[in-house]
């Protein structure tokens, strides 16, 4: 997949659900330079495990187990023309966060244990583009039929970007936010002027929110481009934007 996505050189490649024993080898795989960060560590059950014993564990079979014992990360993957200067990253559901939302919205023990099942993160870089800097974060959000969960976290991840931008800098906000442009209302907020991002994917969970730059629309690829000997590489479409 990796190699795939990459195949075109681009300037700028954002992955979720990457299994942690692979974060080693995304610069070897891509040809560019990777900047991971863990997400949900990996595990065996409630015990922790190492990255080496979840992707032995996953070898049995892929399809089933998927990331139950690998643990997940994110990566931004950077071309040649831009340089990373920082690098941060935050936790987009930690426990008094979790609380404090469940109390709010009201929600039920089952949504509030289901909840906390893994570990979300928003990681940001601040690259070197020439004589300029951008900002570029890469997310996964919680998945939940209760949409207002997904909308908290991405809010608390938007302001955290927002608060790392120095004034008037680029910003790309990308990832699987587990929201669409119908169900979100913190998608349309981002769009207002307030916010001032824009090209949310009309129809898809995985965005790549562009503030500051001129963009093309989004485009995601169509399932014969993520082919490999008949099999669908991802259940997730790859979205591009062409950013100037």
């Amino acid at each position: 997949m990796v190699r795939l996505a990459s195949s075109d050189r681009p300037d700028v490649l954002c992955l979720q659900e990457v299994p942690v024993w692979a974060l080693d080898e995304l610069d070897d795989w891509s040809g560019l330079t990777a900047v991971g960060i863990v997400a949900q560590r990996p595990s065996f059950g409630p015990f922790p495990s190492t990255a080496e014993v979840g992707r032995i564990v996953t070898e049995l079979d892929h399809g089933l187990l998927r990331s139950a014992f690998t643990g997940q990360a994110n990566g931004i993957l950077l071309g040649p023309e831009l340089r990373v200067v920082e690098s941060r990253h935050v936790i987009l559901n930690p426990l008094r966060f979790r609380r404090a939302q469940a109390r709010r919205l009201g929600l039920g023990l089952v949504s509030r244990l289901a909840w906390g099942k893994e570990r979300r993160v928003l990681q940001a870089v601040r690259v070197r583009r020439g004589d300029e800097t951008l900002v570029i974060a890469n997310t996964h959000v919680t998945g939940s039929r209760d949409k207002r969960i997904p909308d908290a976290e991405l809010l608390r991840g938007a302001v955290f970007v927002d608060g790392l931008a120095r004034p008037d800098e680029p910003v790309l906000l990308c990832g699987d936010f587990n929201l669409s442009v119908r169900n979100s209302r913190m998608l349309v907020d981002l769009s207002a002027p307030e916010w001032g991002f824009d090209g949310a994917t009309p129809s898809g969970i995985d965005h790549v929110l562009v503030r500051g730059l001129e963009a093309g629309a989004p485009s995601v690829w169509p399932k014969e481009r993520r082919l490999l000997d008949g099999n669908v590489l991802s259940d997730h479409a790859p979205v591009e934007r062409e950013v100037a």
